[in-house]
């Protein structure tokens, strides 16, 4: 160790190790970087993100210039280890040089420093980027030599590097960032989740069904017309004739508060306060219907089937609560569809709509078949049930409580027991 070349070569080793260390620490930041998270500090003006996002624009350049000055390190302390062990071992330092090299390296060089930049690869590439930037200028003519022919050979394979820069995100990745990688938590991720979950949910998912529709009959005598009016809770009626799919045009009540001031309690004054229904297919998005109800100004609309039959109605509201959840704070509550139970249990109505009872209850029943908790629980048994049998579906607790005109009126519900 006295003699000053020994020194100098076991100095210039160590020095070459912690080159080594930061070109493969440098690699791995840089690979692993947010490139989302870099490119909003880099609209943010944060220099270290801007530099990394240009030299994240051309990765091969990148890896080119970081591979040159990795391997040129580990070559060269290769190289000055198997002269120093043969100063200090003789012949016998040149086999145990390799095996010694490999391990210092491979410890110190490759997974010390990979590691920590895995972990903390902002903090170790964006400082690096200043670097990585001086020397892929003075390398450039070499790495643009290396890199021509490592592209014309991947090329071959049908390769090209232009498509390493692609960062495009499917509309499940985007929901899986969402859901798993956001910090953002709570009901702004709910909302969020809502939104991108709008184009698996059609507008038959949610509307109020045809059963349940409650309108105006033009036949009915005036002064019941006028007592409905006065004690209806929607804002918009529909007005027909004797039937449903004869509806007449769509009752506003700010229009039917004029009406009944003025006491003109007629039919044709009625009928004049009405504008024309807005028919939408039951296929339709939500996403869709969202965009034409904007579009058309409306903000409810009569739901049809392919034959042009009215099935049900959908609101704004209707699709909004998709998106930020019921305006309502306890649903079991204030659902005249779902009655809570002592002993923890609901009872329901046979009409209630499945995604009502997974939205309000926080259950999962299943929802890619029928809509409603008759239809449900009719397809599961293959048969119209008598009353008092209990069955479970996908764990949920199921019992006939009343049935009615061959359908079920009402079911008693429970969730799964918790598991021991």
């Amino acid at each position: 160790m006295d003699d000053p070349s020994t020194g100098a070569l076991l100095g210039s080793i160590i020095l070459l190790v912690i080159v080594s260390a930061y070109f493969s620490g440098s690699e791995t930041a840089m690979m692993a970087l947010n490139r989302y998270r870099i490119k909003h500090l880099s609209k943010e003006g944060h220099g270290g993100a801007r530099r990394a996002e240009k030299l994240l624009e051309r990765p091969d350049r990148l890896l080119g210039v970081i591979l040159i000055g990795n391997n040129l390190a580990n070559f060269t302390a290769a190289s000055l280890a198997t002269v120093l062990a043969l100063n200090l071992l003789g012949e016998a330092g040149v086999a145990a040089a390799p095996v010694i090299c490999t391990i210092v390296f491979l410890v110190f060089a490759e997974v010390a420093p990979k590691t920590i930049a895995a972990v903390y690869p902002e903090k170790i590439a964006l400082p690096s980027s200043y670097l990585l930037k001086i020397l892929l200028w003075i390398s450039y003519p070499f790495v643009w030599l290396v890199n021509g022919i490592a592209n014309n050979l991947l090329k071959l394979f049908g390769v090209r590097h232009e498509e390493a820069g692609e960062d495009h995100l499917s509309l499940e990745e985007l929901r899986t960032v969402v859901h798993e990688g956001s910090q953002v938590a709570g009901k702004h991720q709910d909302m969020m989740l809502g939104v991108l979950d709008l184009g698996k949910v059609t507008v038959d998912d949610i509307m109020v069904p045809r059963t349940e529709i409650m309108g105006i009959d033009i036949e009915d005598d005036m002064d019941e017309i006028v007592a409905q009016i006065r004690s209806v809770q929607h804002t918009r009626l529909p007005v027909f004739k004797e039937d449903i799919d004869r509806i007449i045009g769509m009752l506003h009540v700010r229009n039917a508060a004029r009406f009944l001031i003025d006491g003109n309690y007629t039919k044709a004054a009625l009928l004049q306060e009405t504008t024309e229904p807005y028919f939408v297919p039951e296929s339709t998005p939500l996403e869709t219907q969202l965009i034409n109800f904007q579009g058309e100004k409306e903000r409810i609309a009569m739901v049809v089937d392919e034959y042009g039959d009215i099935q049900g109605i959908v609101t704004l509201e209707d699709i909004l609560e998709e998106i930020v959840g019921d305006f309502t704070t306890d649903l079991a509550a204030t659902s005249v569809d779902i009655h809570p139970q002592e002993d923890g249990s609901y009872l329901v109505d046979g009409g209630a709509q499945i995604r009502l009872l997974n939205r309000t209850l926080g259950w999962e029943l299943p929802i890619d078949g029928p809509k409603t908790l008759n239809g449900l629980i009719t397809e599961h048994l293959e048969t119209i049930p008598d009353a008092n049998i209990c069955f479970t579906i996908e764990n949920y607790r199921f019992e006939i409580v009343q049935i009615h005109d061959n359908m079920i009126r009402t079911a008693k519900l429970s969730e799964p027991p918790e598991p021991f």
